[in-house]
């Protein structure tokens, strides 16, 4: 599987950035979390890997969106882009995730990029706004990898979506990046109507569409229209969690997934520490879908300092840990509510209900199921996930 899949990357796409991508997110991404591990040590929390959420602003309306894409323009202008990730350079990062809304529509994005080409991003994006120009201009700059988002067939697409005739859109902006030989990823955010997408007919089809690697993630029930009869139930969970590591002993294309560690125990990237989120105000939160800050870049300090020093952040990491290896949101939105209170944390959206949707969850299971762990097969992602990216301590 790992020559086979080597060989793809090797005939497939761009040298240069394929270099890049070595270099800057894997030898450097692997140099980022060594650094982490020596912050622990001394009891600071700054995390090797920033996902930052540019821009409020996107063409589709999602199911279960949490993001305020309706609303008023709000993102993150490029200065204060570029300042931040400078910053975060400086303490040994250099792999940035760029979300949105549609991260295509901020009009600093291309220029971010061309900023920093020691670094690397991979941008979560629909896909529709990558025309033959944009994917050449990624193509020069080497240093960017596309995580395309497909929900299924046109019906199901057109639905979860808000859109229309969504995936032959999607699907072009595909084509436009493996075209430029790009390094191309492909997102589904699986639930009950596309359930069957977790299967080897849709990784052969994505891998004869030129796809280099797959993000399976489950559906999150949050936000203002959390649409709950979506979710899976556990017993999908755990079948999701063998499938993946099946398919990693057999398929030549890479599968991600932040969820588990080698042992197959469950793992929450904020709760390690490994990872947390600023979102287009600048509010810097625990996690894409906890929409709460009681910091802002634009407050002062450096990314790091803000971070590092952040009290609730602090107490976000240490109470989910305590509480589950899994989702503390799906599982205990209570504790979110309380950490909420306890910090007298601001509503980061545009809406303003953040609380009130949190009062109304009902809790409901996520990854962690004791006495199911189905550990990693195959070796280099055991072995990957063992020294990069495991528990760091978090879990008692």
């Amino acid at each position: 599987m790992v020559a086979r899949l080597a060989t793809r990357m090797l005939l497939e796409t761009d040298k240069r950035a394929l270099w890049k991508f070595a270099y800057n997110f894997g030898f450097k991404g692997m140099r980022s979390v060594q650094k982490y591990k020596k912050r622990l040590k001394e009891g600071v929390y700054f995390p090797p890997f920033l996902f930052i959420s540019i821009i409020n602003s996107c063409q589709l309306r999602c199911q279960g969106c949490w993001v305020d894409v309706a609303s008023p323009r709000q993102m993150i202008p490029l200065g204060e882009l570029d300042k931040l990730i400078t910053d975060a350079k400086r303490h040994g990062n250099s792999y940035f995730g760029i979300l949105g809304g549609e991260p295509f529509m901020h009009p600093g994005l291309l220029e971010l990029l061309g900023r920093h080409p020691d670094c690397y991003f991979q941008i979560f994006t629909n896909g529709q706004l990558i025309t033959d120009e944009v994917a050449k201009k990624l193509r020069r700059l080497g240093n960017a990898t596309p995580l395309i988002s497909i929900e299924g067939s046109e019906v199901v697409s057109n639905e979860r979506r808000g859109g229309k005739d969504v995936l032959n859109k999607t699907l072009a902006g595909v084509e436009n990046c493996v075209n430029n030989k790009l390094i191309v990823g492909v997102a589904s955010s699986i639930c009950q109507t596309n359930y069957d997408l977790v299967s080897e007919d849709w990784l052969n089809r994505l891998i004869e569409m030129g796809v280099h690697y797959v993000w399976f993630h489950t559906y999150r029930v949050v936000g203002p229209e959390p649409s709950p009869e979506l979710a899976l139930t556990p017993d999908q969970v755990v079948s999701i969690r063998r499938f993946i590591v099946e398919m990693r002993t057999k398929m030549p294309i890479g599968i991600v997934e932040p969820y588990w560690d080698d042992r197959g125990q469950a793992l929450c990237p904020m709760s390690t520490g490994v990872s947390h989120h600023i979102g287009p105000s600048g509010a810097i939160e625990p996690c894409p879908i906890i929409q709460f800050a009681t910091e802002n870049i634009h407050d002062g300090p450096d990314v790091y300092q803000l971070m590092s020093k952040s009290e609730f952040l602090d107490d976000f990491r240490r109470t989910s840990a305590e509480a589950t290896r899994g989702c503390v949101v799906l599982e205990r939105p209570d504790l979110v509510r309380d950490l909420v209170h306890r910090h007298s944390a601001g509503d980061t959206t545009q809406r303003g209900t953040a609380l009130a949707e949190l009062d109304r969850l009902e809790p409901r299971g996520s990854q962690h199921s004791p006495g199911a762990e189905i550990p990693e097969k195959q070796w280099l992602y055991r072995f990957a996930k063992k020294h990069w990216y495991f528990g760091f301590g978090a879990y008692t």
